[in-house]
């Protein structure tokens, strides 16, 4: 059993979820089907990643078999950026609910604090930063508040459990906190030891806000990807082979990647690793049951460079500068 977090909206999230951000569309639905075999119950997804039909099939198929019931589950998905604007947002999110086919979500997230123009859905699905030409979609002028007003729609309409954001800085998850009419129960954020973030982590829990870590590994979530991407990691020793890291590992008898997932989960940060090694699988869910000393924790918040992989004001050729 995986220890859950209390959201404001009064649901539980568990602490340890399955990622399925790169989590290929042809290989989804087993992916999906084996992680809840393996115990994973929280499912992290997006309409970006581009495999919510496959996500939905691999949990209907363990519906379907009698592995868990829906009401085990936690899914969570994202409204990306070109559909920010109220007419678009609503329309929207329930496609993504019908592609998921699953009765409803129990988070849905704004995925960035920005807004792009529109993109047809027919015209280009998963459009990403770019347009179908294959330039950089412009900036669009819709409001953080307008969209998150349609999230609260979903919640009344009871399509969405909770809502929440993602890649949000302080003073925009304030505000949106302040204007809330249901509040925001959760923020998703890149935190790993390279990029700690203790005053946002800190804002948020403080405001009844819980947090999701992604890319717990730092950059190795980065090293596939083209240049921009892999390329801040350069000269930077992975935190998966870190002595630091690694010494922690070797005395408790863990893995590197059980000690980083240990380093948030103890502070009460959840979490959303993915594998398709089952033993890695087992290992991932396995990070509530041992602690790490306060000098372990310590240690590893002390590897801080403040330094962002997942950055649109680094990698886009017109940077997007919204953590400046």
């Amino acid at each position: 059993m995986v220890p859950t977090l209390k959201l404001a909206s009064g649901y539980e999230m568990p602490i340890v979820g399955f990622g399925l951000w790169k989590v290929g569309a042809e290989t989804c639905a087993d992916t999906v089907y084996n992680a809840i075999k393996a115990g994973y119950r929280l499912f992290d997804g997006a309409y970006d990643y581009a495999n919510e039909k496959e996500a939905g099939e691999g949990i209907r198929r363990a519906i379907d078999e009698g592995l868990v019931k829906r009401e085990d589950l936690f899914v969570t998905s994202k409204i990306w950026n070109n559909y920010h604007a109220a007419e678009h947002a609503e329309k929207m999110a329930k496609s993504q609910l019908e592609t998921w086919n699953i009765g409803y979500l129990d988070l849905f997230l704004i995925h960035f604090p920005v807004s792009l123009e529109f993109v047809d859905p027919k015209d280009s699905k998963f459009p990403g930063w770019w347009l179908p030409d294959g330039s950089l979609a412009a900036t669009a002028k819709v409001p953080i508040s307008e969209t998150w007003k349609v999230l609260e729609s979903l919640v009344d309409a009871k399509l969405v459990r909770s809502i929440g954001v993602s890649n949000f800085q302080s003073q925009l998850l304030f505000n949106t906190i302040n204007e809330a009419r249901h509040p925001v129960s959760v923020l998703q954020i890149e935190h790993h030891p390279y990029l700690t973030q203790p005053g946002l982590v800190l804002g948020a829990q403080e405001n009844g806000v819980q947090v999701t870590a992604y890319s717990s590994f730092g950059a190795q979530s980065f090293l596939e990807l083209p240049e921009a991407f892999r390329g801040r990691a350069k000269g930077l020793q992975m935190l998966l082979e870190h002595e630091t890291t690694k010494g922690i590992a070797g005395k408790l008898g863990k893995t590197p990647a059980q000690v980083l997932l240990r380093w948030s989960t103890q502070r009460g940060i959840a979490v959303i690793p993915k594998s398709n090694n089952p033993e890695r699988l087992a290992q991932n869910l396995a990070v509530t049951d041992f602690d790490l000393a306060e000098d372990d924790i310590k240690a590893l918040s002390s590897l801080d460079k403040g330094l962002r992989f997942n950055d649109p004001g680094y990698y886009l050729d017109k940077p997007l500068r919204i953590f400046g």
